[in-house]
């Protein structure tokens, strides 16, 4: 196993080894960082093989010695890898090529590549606009919040999986990198026309505060985008900076996940120490621990829904589970395994599944999710607000 720049180290796991809960392969890593969030339909989502939560890991010593001699004989590397963890049924698992992998990390650091726009596919089965990142390629070319994408370098949308978009818009798979361009098709009131434009390296704002009325009191809403490096300790200063007697709205929906350091300090926020979670790593239980003197007064309510997933899922159990918060929305999507990196010859890197891990009352969300304590599937930040004032955190 390689060394990795997402370093954590909570008891009992062993030095060096990096450990992140992302939404696992190379065409969704801008999901799990922000660039292109979707609200998921309230099916299995974008996975279409289903596969047992127990499935055996990948060997590691097998996909090494597949890569090794690939390499011997001059032949790919990753598409050797990629047989290996295509044949064990690895749901999470994936292969990188050097240059995916510094894209994947520079994802965890906050940066991607791309044209700053995030969609949702609609109940209709149109994917929308959901939100224009400023100062971005698609604000520069006038694309606002509800316009309709329909074509993408003239191909049909159409019912293509989210995933897919995404990996499109970055280039994923082409070689596409910054700079390079890609033409979209758009309608709005019923004006359809095209746009082209050009990728750019851009930052993610994986936290956003704002309050949530005038009053002294008025409760804040904390949206978190991903568990990208940093979002924890802007969490954690949120909720330090929020007026006395405020409550806390935490907004968790679309959130694929990150790093689950990032997750473990954002927990200690609202935690006086105590268990996060725990995991199982080829068999061996290690544990999470919230760092003590997390604020334990201020009510806290979770917004979830079908994106919320991995590092995020791990967050909305422990304070669901430690009776901290209450949880409002939609069933999350259920992704509770653990990669881990092995760097293979030439410069790929696995990530494969290892195990997975439990909340604090000992539930694998792995294929099962976490149902919110109070389960909305329409205005539920509304409802959320509601429930949040009834509990004294202002409104």
């Amino acid at each position: 196993m390689s060394g990795s720049a997402h370093r954590f180290g909570p008891r009992g796991l062993r030095r060096g080894a990096a450990l992140t809960l992302v939404f696992g392969c190379a065409l969704a890593t801008a999901a799990a960082t922000g660039s292109l969030p979707q609200d998921p339909d309230p099916g299995p989502g974008p996975q279409t093989r289903a596969v047992s939560s127990t499935l055996a890991p990948v060997d590691r010593e097998e996909i090494e010695g597949a890569a090794a001699e690939a390499e011997a004989d001059g032949k790919s590397v990753k598409d050797a890898a990629e047989e290996v963890v295509s044949r064990s049924g690895d749901r999470w698992g994936a292969v990188y090529d050097q240059r995916e992998y510094e894209e994947f990390e520079q994802a965890l650091d906050g940066t991607y590549t791309g044209v700053g726009l995030s969609a949702r596919r609609t109940a209709h089965g149109d994917v929308t606009v959901s939100r224009v990142q400023p100062g971005g390629p698609a604000d520069r070319a006038g694309i606002r919040a509800g316009d309709l994408l329909r074509t993408l370098d003239g191909r049909a949308i159409g019912k293509r999986p989210v995933a897919e978009v995404v990996a499109s818009l970055r280039g994923d798979g082409t070689g596409a990198a910054e700079g390079s361009r890609v033409e979209l098709g758009l309608v709005r009131d019923g004006r359809s026309w095209t746009e082209t434009l050009e990728r750019a390296r851009l930052t993610t704002e994986a936290v956003t505060v704002r309050r949530l009325g005038d009053e002294p009191a008025s409760a804040v809403l904390i949206k978190v985008a991903a568990f990208t490096k940093g979002a924890g300790a802007d969490v954690r200063a949120a909720v330090r900076d929020a007026p006395d007697g405020a409550g806390i709205l935490l907004d968790l929906r679309a959130n694929s996940g990150g790093l689950v350091a990032e997750a473990v300090v954002a927990a200690s926020a609202f935690l006086d120490g105590g268990l996060v979670a725990t995991y199982d790593v080829r068999g061996e239980e290690q544990a999470l621990y919230a760092d003590p003197g997390g604020d334990t007064d201020r009510p806290v309510v979770v917004l979830v829904d079908g994106g919320t997933m991995s590092a995020a899922e791990l967050l909305t159990g422990a304070l669901q589970d430690r009776g901290r918060a209450v949880t409002v929305g939609s069933p999350t999507f259920g992704k509770g395994s653990v990669q881990m990196p092995s760097k293979l010859p030439g410069g790929s890197v696995a990530e494969l599944t290892v195990g997975h891990y439990r909340t604090p009352g000992g539930r694998n969300v792995d294929g099962r999710g976490i149902t919110p304590d109070l389960v909305v599937r329409e205005r539920a930040q509304q409802r959320a607000e509601t429930v949040l004032s009834g509990l004294g955190g202002g409104s």
